[in-house]
């Protein structure tokens, strides 16, 4: 007797080719058979009939590092169908550490990432020193999907340099010997490999740069030496600017040389900018050019714009004004909101200046830009619209509504119960439409990827960009191209897997591992996001649900039903 059938679906096994109807059996974890109707009993049957079952997806990009060591659900992911998540990007995590230097850790992940200090030092309970002390901790821990993590440069520069690393010095070559054996040790003890962060734009609580930004060429190759040593996966960056699309020189010349020497695959974001809209084609061919040489470079591309989410629950346009700045302290958020309403109160807001800013508050200069920009401010809606045309932006509004943006910016930041959101598409819409993502998407090599699933907590929930996956590009769009299930499930699972080495899973077939979806496409809903204040110490951050997954499978148990999550914890640390 099997353990779970999966009966009668519509199978989309992650190899990308045509879906057929068929049965899947698991027992012990391992999907045992698969076939047009397979004969036999199981303690539970899935009736998947007129549903999509496709492997659990693979997030390649998240930063649960910290919410992993108090969370065993791991939302936004567990609502969109993620199976398997890899922590430890950008070159930020929480070990290795020396006693005392925890502070510092926790300011550079509430710089980089924006997940509140208060949550991660309330949650986060420090049983480790050294990296595999950190894998141990967490190997002690269950969770509703499996969890890998990579070695972040920031933390083992500064445990091996202490402020020299931090203030991002050169090392040198006893630095480099040190941190080298260090990442050894942390793969060879189960790490998936290392990451580093290369952009100014990554900057700590206190506004220093991330310890490694500016990290010389042969740290960087030591250090993946070492892991290539120890039988590691992934090389991960935040590259600087990719000024140069030149294979022979800049970043992505670095990362070539990188990967050809240790025989890594280095995987690095590429998005369209809004000054270059064209820049992100000729990082792709400079890539390719590389690939010729021989290196493997795995670009990460976003499946829809990549950018903030702004309202009264997150951040916004009157966020440094004297009354709002009163309500807010005196007063619980539906009544503030109620307050806000009243017409004087508007006016008075309306009329008043911003207080200065706080250089410790790094999100106080965000009132002024979002008033500055409301022809790129768009009304999302519910369901969410991620590629919204012109006439539905701030701007193009308040001039049919006869007022000016900033009066339309307050209305909506307190229609209904306060809570509604603006999209601000920063990255991937220079064009005002998803062509060129679809453009990324399609692009050999490419990797999807980019969610930062619990980061970014207050300005973003691309956590569910699995769901939009399948919505958006796959059923609803209507602006241009939509893409094949079998393609997007592809790049999901098998695409994602086989880029982080994990080559048990990503595809339903004999011997891997039963990480499964079995989802209601035709039904499928991605819901708007939402604020919540449910982090350790009350820290806010944004989730978003998703309806029509009717089950979710780690390792052959069922961890959500009919999107509700089960209870069940079979996912564990993946020791690479």
């Amino acid at each position: 007797m099997w353990d779970l059938l999966v009966r009668g679906g519509r199978i989309v096994d992650g190899h990308g080719g045509t879906p057929w109807v068929g049965d899947v059996a698991v027992s012990d974890g391992v999907i045992i058979a698969v076939g047009p109707q397979l004969d036999g009993d199981a303690a539970e049957v899935i009736d998947a009939s007129g549903l999509v079952v496709a492997p659990g997806f693979v997030d390649i990009h998240t930063h649960y590092d910290g919410q992993a060591t108090w969370d065993d659900v791991l939302e936004p992911s567990a609502s969109h169908g993620v199976t398997t998540v890899v922590g430890g990007n950008c070159g930020v995590g929480f070990a290795p550490v020396r006693p005392g230097g925890e502070q510092a850790l926790v300011e550079l992940m509430e710089g980089v990432e924006d997940i509140p200090g208060t949550a991660l030092h309330e949650g986060i309970e420090w049983q480790w020193e050294t990296f595999p002390e950190f894998l141990d901790a967490l190997g002690r821990r269950t969770w509703s999907m499996d969890v890998a993590v990579m070695v972040p440069h920031g933390p083992l520069r500064v445990y091996v340099m202490g402020d020299r690393g931090a203030n991002n010095e050169d090392a040198t070559a006893e630095d480099i010997a040190a941190m080298a054996q260090l990442v050894e040790e942390a793969v060879e003890a189960g790490a998936l490999g290392f990451s580093t962060s290369r952009t100014e734009l990554h900057r700590s609580k206190s506004g220093d740069p991330v310890p490694g930004t500016y990290a010389n060429p042969d740290e960087l190759l030591a250090i993946a030496h070492a892991v290539a040593r120890a039988g590691g996966r992934m090389f991960e960056a935040a590259p600087a600017a990719i000024e140069s699309t030149d294979a022979s020189s800049g970043e992505i010349a670095l990362f070539a040389e990188i990967s050809r020497e240790t025989g890594l695959e280095v995987s690095f974001p590429v998005l369209q900018s809004p000054v270059d809209p064209d820049g992100w084609r000729r990082q792709f061919e400079a890539i390719e050019a590389a690939r010729r040489s021989g290196a493997k470079l795995a670009p990460q591309v976003a499946s829809r714009p990549f950018g903030m989410l702004i309202g009264l629950p997150t951040y916004h346009a009157f966020q440094l004004r004297p009354t709002y700045r009163r309500l807010l302290a005196e007063l619980p958020y539906e009544a503030m909101v109620g307050e806000m309403r009243r017409p004087e109160v508007r006016a008075a807001i309306l009329a008043e200046d911003d207080l200065p800013t706080d250089p410790t508050q790094m999100f106080d200069g965000m009132a002024a830009f979002v008033r500055a920009i409301p022809d790129q401010l768009y009304v999302i809606g519910d369901p969410p619209d991620y590629e919204p045309r012109p006439e539905s932006s701030v701007a193009t509004l308040a001039k049919e509504r006869g007022v000016e943006p900033v009066e339309l910016l307050y209305d909506l930041a307190v229609q209904g119960d306060g809570r509604g959101l603006l999209l601000l598409p920063f990255f991937n819409f220079a064009e005002g439409n998803h062509d060129a993502i679809a453009e990324m998407i399609l692009t050999s090599g490419a990797l999807l990827g980019l969610s930062d699933g619990g980061a970014h907590c207050r300005l973003i929930c691309d956590a569910s960009l699995p769901t939009f996956l399948l919505t958006h590009w796959v059923r609803d769009r209507q602006r241009g191209v939509r893409l094949p299930l079998e393609l997007v499930v592809q790049k999901q699972c098998a695409e994602t897997a086989a880029a982080a080495g994990l080559t048990d899973r990503g595809t339903i077939e004999v011997g891997k591992r039963a990480d499964l979806n079995v989802i209601d496409l035709d039904h499928l809903q991605l819901c708007a996001p939402r604020a919540v204040d449910d982090l350790p110490a009350g820290g806010r951050r944004l989730v978003q649900d998703a309806s029509g997954y009717v089950a979710t499978v780690v390792a052959g148990t069922v961890t959500r039903r009919n999107d509700t999550d089960t209870g069940a914890r079979p996912g564990r640390l993946i020791r690479c």
